[in-house]
């Protein structure tokens, strides 16, 4: 029998110094883990129950959200189609300049409790860490709140009088229950979840070009009609070609949204993932194959069979009411598929706050791995569970209670302002990330297992682009008349709140820490032992269960038997 280990983040703490600087670890501390003839050892924290399959499905459940089949009818209001149609290509090549970036840093060090947060704590400061880290952590547990509430919403589509408190109460309950279960359950549940949305969007997909040629009940051949009548752009706020600047502008902006957090979640898993060097490039790559074609040709679709005048684009329900899917199925006269695709809304919602709280907890669990929250918050059960950092990010949910009422409701606004320009702080972020982990590794003449073609360039376009649309995110308020203190706030409290952490953080506790660290001081060793040793261990594992696989096939035997 090989004796082969891994080990978890060595960096947590509660280490000696010389195992911090050789970064191994003392085998007596790790438990033994039988995989067929292979024996590893893994720490008592996390464990590696993130299978191939599920990063894959995740990482694309984690894209296809309520923005795509509702919130995509807003920019479809405000800018046209063709508005529509280019800013979802343009935002889906920058995410992939995300994905990309971030896979190559995640790939090299895949270690338990890693994420974008404890990456920027050891590549660019531990300030910077600091701060991304809580952005995480509170932005994740807010919008768990957001998507319960969402889903309550959902079920109104059907008529009921059941209050909304109750269908709030229950879609909370099983979504603090799969977190509180074994990561391999949680993977196996948003894979399934994340199954049904591919399903779903695939059937629509298949359901607007039929309806385009003209198969549809009413036999009514749109084409590209709506492109003429009303046309294919729009005007927004101002007349004349500033009117469609600002349109496209909008709807660019907007539609970062419905990509947040989909690459980081990916880079979340990798800590539990199975064989991540081997399955974090091949689930980045088929990452951006999916968004092409769920977000681009979705795009497309809503253009081709929904009029971009229709009333119920931007009626504020929240439910499939306002999805542009279900008012180009209306207008065809198709009765059932209303109900289906607000059920696939419903299992979107359902499964976004999902991950967002698998994500709040481990962002609290990364942060006191990499020394940035309390040590207790690295505690975990025996299958691997951070009990205390998904207990911490459960405290979030309840928050989805202040919607009941309407006065409440304000308050909870608030708190979702605080999240609104989290994803493309967290993209600006991610891009220095990876750009000084690249010096270190030239600086260091360290080489890495991953690099994308699209590298380093990709990264400095997104760093430009997203910085940008930062910025503008509330752009319409510096238009006349447009101005409000309420809607100011709401655009950009986000900005402060990340400089507050950063900047509080620097000057408490890293008055000692350079702003950025020199490439040559990053650390590139501590963990690398035990993840290149990881790796090899698996590698060998899925020879073993391949050569079974091989000896026991028909076609083998038959081979055998014929000499």
């Amino acid at each position: 029998m090989a004796d082969e280990y891994r080990a978890n983040d060595p960096s947590s703490g509660g280490k000696d110094t010389d195992e911090k600087m050789s970064g191994t670890r003392d085998l007596s501390q790790l438990e033994s883990h039988a995989i067929g003839e292979i024996q590893l050892l893994e720490d008592a924290g996390t464990k590696r129950n993130i299978k191939s399959r599920h990063a894959q499905m995740i990482a694309i459940g984690g894209t296809i959200g309520t923005g795509l089949f509702v919130g995509a009818g807003q920019a479809l209001a405000i800018g046209g189609p063709a508005f529509t149609f280019m800013a979802y290509c343009l935002t889906s090549l920058l995410v992939y300049g995300i994905i990309s970036a971030i896979i190559e840093v995640a790939t090299f060090l895949p270690l338990a409790g890693c994420s974008m947060a404890y990456y920027a704590n050891r590549f660019v400061s531990p300030s910077i860490g600091f701060a991304l880290g809580w952005l995480y952590f509170y932005s994740f547990g807010i919008l768990v709140a957001y998507e319960i509430t969402a889903a309550g919403i959902v079920i109104s589509f059907w008529p009921n009088s059941v209050h909304i408190a109750v269908w709030i109460t229950i879609m909370m309950v099983v979504i603090i229950a799969l977190n509180f279960a074994p990561v391999g359950i949680y993977a196996e549940t948003e894979f399934w979840f994340a199954g049904l949305k591919v399903i779903m969007i695939i059937g629509l997909l298949f359901l607007a070009f039929i309806l385009a040629l003209g198969g549809g009940p009413t036999h009514d051949r749109l084409g590209f009609r709506y492109w003429n009548d009303p046309g294919a752009t729009k005007e927004y706020l101002v007349d004349g070609p500033g009117g469609r600047f600002t349109a496209f502008l909008y709807v660019w902006v907007f539609s970062g949204f419905s990509f947040y957090f989909g690459p980081e979640l990916i880079v979340f898993t990798a800590g539990e993932m199975r064989n991540p060097r081997k399955n974090l490039p091949t689930a980045g790559r088929r990452f951006f194959a999916r968004l092409v074609f769920f977000y681009i040709l979705g795009a497309l679709a809503i253009g081709v069979i929904c009029n971009s005048n229709a009333d119920g684009l931007t009626s504020g329900t929240g439910n499939a009411n306002a999805s542009p899917w279900v008012i180009a199925i209306r207008n065809a006269r198709i009765e059932a598929l209303p109900s289906i695709v607000n059920a696939g809304v419903l299992i979107s919602a359902w499964s976004a706050g999902n991950a967002y709280l698998y994500m709040s907890s481990r962002a609290l669990y990364s942060l006191a791995i990499a020394g940035n929250a309390p040590r207790v918050f690295t505690r975990c059960n025996r299958y691997g569970l951070p009990v205390y950092s998904v207990l911490a990010a459960s405290c979030f949910a309840p928050l989805a209670y202040l919607n009941v009422a309407s006065t409440a409701g304000t308050v909870f606004n608030w708190f979702i302002s605080l999240t609104n320009t989290a994803g493309y702080t967290s993209w600006i972020i991610c891009t220095i990330v990876f750009l000084r982990f690249r010096r270190a590794c030239t600086a260091q003449g360290i080489s890495v297992p991953y690099q994308s073609k699209a590298q380093p360039y990709g990264a400095w376009v997104c760093l430009v682009l997203f910085t940008f649309l930062l910025l503008m995110n509330g752009f319409t308020q510096f238009f006349p008349g447009q101005f409000t203190a309420s809607g100011f706030l709401t655009t950009y409290l986000g900005i402060p709140l990340f400089l507050m952490l950063w900047l509080g953080h620097k000057l408490v506790a890293g008055k000692k820490d350079p702003w950025l660290l020199q490439p040559l001081d990053v650390d590139l060793t501590t963990g690398l032992r035990e993840v290149e040793h990881d790796a090899a261990t698996w590698t060998r594992v899925e020879e073993m269960k391949h050569d079974k696989l091989q000896r026991s096939t028909w076609a083998k035997k038959i081979a055998v038997i014929w000499g």
